[in-house]
């Protein structure tokens, strides 16, 4: 059974207390709140206020999702469609992912390093099973080629 939140009080604390665990996008912190029995209206009254005090930022949302999703393994291209799918701006989307600062290839070279032990394939089905694998993680075939060839590894 959910708890309706019927007060414009109680939905600000809901939003806080979920904006306390880790930064949420707009869209995001909708779907909570009306997961939880929240009105339309008093959501969008909330937000606004939440959004105008600085507590809720669509741009330190991305920052944070951007660097934690990086930091686990996955490169730009995953991380592009995990954002779209949450409801955020391509443009956003964009900004984020070239404002962050993260080396992907550097990204890309730590993952592999991680799952394959630095060991190139030796062979085409090796070279496969690798490429699908850096592929589904979020990294671009052109890099991936790069890495595979030798391009642009430090050592």
């Amino acid at each position: 059974m959910t708890a309706v939140l019927d007060t414009l009080v109680a939905v600000r604390r809901t939003a806080m207390d979920l904006l306390a665990r880790r930064e949420h996008g707009r869209v995001e912190l909708t779907r909570k709140l009306r997961q939880r029995g929240a009105l339309p209206e008093m959501i969008d009254t909330a937000l606004d206020r939440l959004t105008e005090e600085g507590l809720l930022s669509e741009s330190r949302y991305l920052e944070s999702f951007v660097s934690y999703r990086a930091r686990s393994g996955y490169g730009p291209l995953r991380i592009r469609e995990e954002l779209s799918q949450r409801g955020l701006q391509r443009s956003d989307i964009e900004l984020a992912l070239r404002e962050s600062g993260i080396d992907w290839q550097g990204q890309l070279e730590d993952t592999w390093r991680r799952k394959f032990a630095g060991h190139l394939p030796i062979d085409v089905r090796e070279r496969a099973k690798q490429g699908r694998f850096l592929s589904y993680r979020g990294f671009s075939m052109e890099m991936i080629g790069r890495l595979f060839s030798g391009r642009g590894m430090d050592d």
